[in-house]
């Protein structure tokens, strides 16, 4: 938890509980179901928390803004997210059962009443549409772009456009190389937000839908 108030002070109280609750929640789950690796585990607050958050740091969430986390494996982007930003409505899908179940029952555990979790993957999602995409280590970009184009809102209400926002790492410039042509394209380092070595060649990275 120090490592979530370390950048960021303003919790309310709440939010440290909830926060400060994820490691003994994550660790029974993941005695059951293995959503995190072992070693992971251990390092639950700096390699899954606070790797989500940088997605907080990059852009502010509205209230009743809806928001898809595309692949949300054990509730990473998604969860983090949705504590942080609790009149933000987030849905956090992934194909396999049992990860979603983590996820369920993780958020009810923390009373999060803006998530809601469902086994479905994203070329299969219908009807529902969202300002933004999120993902978090899924696939490449271009694959990304081609699912969120097809449930983004049209309407804007953030000073972002609407648009995909993953996670990733590495060297990106053929992932980049592959996106359409004429695609906005901004990588944004995670070491302008949090100093940890661990987020060395680690990117935020948003799509223009």
């Amino acid at each position: 938890m120090e490592l979530i108030l370390k950048y960021f002070p303003d919790l309310s109280e709440l939010q440290k509980e909830q926060f400060s609750r994820l490691d003994l929640l994550y660790r029974e789950w993941n005695a059951q179901i293995n959503v995190i690796s072992r070693k992971d585990i251990e390092q639950l607050y700096l390699h899954h928390v606070l790797h989500s958050l940088a997605i907080a740091k990059y852009v502010k969430f509205y209230p009743g803004a809806e928001i898809l986390d595309i692949g949300t494996g054990g509730g990473f982007p998604g969860i983090p997210l949705a504590i942080f930003y609790p009149e933000t409505k987030f849905l956090l899908i992934d194909g396999t059962a049992k990860k979603i179940k983590v996820v369920q029952e993780v958020a009810q555990a923390l009373n999060l009443k803006n998530v809601t979790a469902r086994q479905v993957r994203a070329e299969e999602l219908k009807g529902q549409k969202f300002d933004f995409v999120l993902s978090r280590g899924v696939t490449t970009l271009d694959k990304l772009f081609d699912w969120t184009g097809r449930v983004l809102k049209s309407k804007q209400q953030h000073a972002l456009p609407n648009g995909l926002i993953a996670l990733k790492g590495g060297n990106l410039k053929e992932e980049i190389k592959a996106l359409p042509k004429g695609s906005f394209v901004e990588k944004t380092p995670i070491s302008n937000y949090f100093r940890e070595d661990f987020f060395e060649e680690k990117f935020v990275v948003y799509v223009q839908g």
